[in-house]
């Protein structure tokens, strides 16, 4: 036994393409979770319904149809569907972005966090630390590796790993740490890298939902081993399907990473390892190069959103917003919201046109797929209690004020009628 209680189309040139151009459904590797039926509290009989979906990938995408059916074309015309410039320019344009030396794009963001781990040396053995809040992939990933997810619980401050619990959860058999950035914040970077440093851990960020998201001055992947990001068309930058990668300042990792996703070869028919295929898809990489240039533009709408949210929202009823630490600077892939009946707010919202989501109502330890780990529920007391009371409102870059004023004043019924 250890550590506590188990058990308990235009055409373009290749360069002008995309640049300078300017969901319904929720996201990822970390997927999404509609918000529950309930029981209904009572409605007035004169409602104003105002459409709101929980994400609207239409409206993103219609500014941009020329320019991604123009790319697509070029691929027709080329047949390079696989590695290929497109892949490699994207690449190189991801990894500046993220202020990295390297960027290797994987066929999702679940791949990306395994094939790091992989070529990070983490495997059969191993424990590697993740936070007990966070979408399965995240467990699923060190699993795949071979190794075994020790989860930790979070912390209230930015729903990020907590740096106490880990200092205190590293045993010997601990090889790494999985730092998740949850809803679009950095987890505290500085105090878990510090204690890495002193226990001689290795770190992997799962960055699948802070594309572009900064703490104090630092961004994913800076003075860890890498950072593992998803493309799913629900992200802050998505795909047309799934897609993801790697972005590190290791070249190790980043040569071990481009072998382990093509069946581990470093050149055609040259296998090392045993790999898989990991390739990032031509076209999905076409997307995303159209997608990048408008990403700092569409997160500084997020971050407009959110910031109306917080203000109107503040002191309405039972509700907590989240919490944001000095020195964040969130992408706000999510806004999500506590409150003590989730569900019976999302019914209530869903009758009047308002699309919620939950992320995530069940932790990935009380899961039958992790019931073997042996951890009982109440375990990580924080985690569940955020995944007990989270409900995740619409936040995309289109979304209209209207649309914030109709979740808004949604809210503010619910607590008046309630």
């Amino acid at each position: 036994m250890r550590r506590g209680t188990r058990g308990g189309g235009r055409r373009h040139s290749n360069d002008e393409r995309c640049d300078g151009s300017e969901q319904r459904r929720s996201h990822h590797r970390h997927g999404s979770h509609v918000g529950e039926r309930a029981s209904v509290p009572y409605v007035s009989q004169t409602i104003r319904v105002v459409d709101v979906p929980f994400l609207d990938l239409r409206a993103q995408h219609a500014p941009l149809r020329e320019d991604l059916l123009a790319a697509i074309e070029m691929l027709i015309d080329t047949s390079e569907f696989t590695i290929g410039p497109t892949v490699v320019e994207f690449e190189q344009q991801y990894a500046a972005f993220c202020r990295r030396k390297f960027c290797v794009g994987t066929a999702s963001g679940l791949d990306a966090i395994r094939l790091a781990l992989v070529a990070a040396g983490i495997g059969r053995g191993d424990e590697v630390i993740v936070p007990a809040l966070t979408f399965v992939a995240t467990f699923e990933a060190v699993t795949q590796a071979g190794a075994t997810p020790v989860p930790v619980d979070i912390s209230d401050l930015d729903y990020g790993l907590d740096a106490t619990a880990v200092a205190a959860a590293v045993e010997p058999r601990t090889r790494a740490l999985l730092p998740v950035h949850l809803y679009g914040q950095l987890a505290d970077m500085s105090r878990l890298v510090e204690i890495a440093q002193a226990r001689e851990l290795v770190v992997i960020e799962d960055a699948a939902q802070a594309h572009g998201a900064t703490r104090d001055g630092r961004s994913p992947g800076e003075g860890t081993r890498a950072a593992a990001f998803s493309f799913y068309p629900g992200k802050n930058l998505g795909a047309m399907g799934d897609a993801g990668a790697v972005v590190t300042d290791d070249e190790d990792v980043a040569a071990g990473v481009r072998r382990l996703r093509e069946h581990g070869q470093s050149g055609k028919y040259r296998h090392e390892t045993i790999g898989w295929t990991s390739r990032l898809d031509a076209v999905q990489a076409a997307v995303l190069r159209c997608k990048l240039p408008h990403l700092n533009g569409w997160n500084e709408e997020r971050r407009r959103i959110a910031a109306s949210y917080s203000d109107r929202l503040n002191g309405l009823g039972d509700i907590a917003l989240p919490p944001t630490p000095p020195g964040s600077e969130p992408v706000w892939h999510l806004y999500v919201i506590r409150t003590a009946a989730p569900a019976r707010l999302a019914a209530y919202l869903q009758q009047r046109g308002i699309q919620t989501a939950r992320h995530y109502p069940e932790p990935p330890h009380l899961t039958a797929a992790y019931a073997h780990l042996g951890y009982s529920h109440g375990r990580f007391p924080v985690a569940e209690a955020l995944a007990s009371q989270c409900l995740s409102l619409p936040i995309f870059p289109t979304m209209r004020d209207a649309q914030v004023d109709a979740v808004c004043d949604g809210i503010a019924a619910y607590f008046a009628h309630g």
